[in-house]
């Protein structure tokens, strides 16, 4: 079942989004970004092995949470874009999951 934060979303404000941008990326210099109304970070890794394992965790929290980002995977890398179709824009569940996502690399 999916955390709570899911339900009743909608979208953030402009002021909203770059606070919670700054919480979520803390002292990181290459951390999220907004791109074209989504929040996307690109993840490089040693090999694809270590690659398809982060996209299998990735895919195992979305699952879990029922929020599905879109992914762009390569031999050594993956980006992974969280945004809110049905708020069209950005929800606090785009900033939970891509924290849950970070908390895999720790």
């Amino acid at each position: 079942m999916s955390h709570p934060i899911h339900q009743n979303r909608r979208s953030l404000s402009a002021t909203e989004i770059v606070t919670q941008l700054s919480k979520l990326n803390g002292e990181q210099a290459l951390g999220w970004r907004l791109i074209d109304g989504a929040l996307e970070k690109t993840f490089t890794f040693k090999n694809y092995h270590e690659t398809i394992g982060f996209v299998n965790a990735v895919a195992f929290i979305a699952n879990a949470e029922n929020h599905h980002p879109d992914l762009a995977v390569s031999y050594n890398q993956c980006t992974v874009r969280f945004n809110t179709h049905d708020v069209k824009g950005i929800s606090v569940s785009d900033f939970f999951c891509a924290s849950k996502v970070d908390a895999l690399l720790v």
